[in-house]
């Protein structure tokens, strides 16, 4: 399989889950398809879905919940 990168549509802080007390949208191994929630890009109090754009399986994410984050930055990787 070949392994792609799911990438920061924009900069900003990028939250792994939806809210502090829910669970994360997804963890490493689990299944992924088309536009699936990855996760959420905070930019000046606005939160912004980053959905995936295609299916595999999630191999690990390559940055932390609340971790800053650039424009292209490669946020998670997956086999697919």
């Amino acid at each position: 399989m070949a392994s792609k990168q799911i990438l920061s549509p924009l900069p900003g802080t990028f939250y792994r889950k939806p809210a502090p007390d829910q669970p994360n949208y997804k963890q490493d191994g689990d299944a992924l398809a088309e536009g699936d929630v990855i996760g959420l890009i905070e930019v000046m109090k606005t939160f912004n879905e980053v959905k995936a754009e295609f299916g595999g399986t999630v191999v690990k994410f390559l940055i932390e919940n609340e971790d800053p984050v650039m424009a292209g930055q490669p946020l998670v990787e997956v086999d697919g």
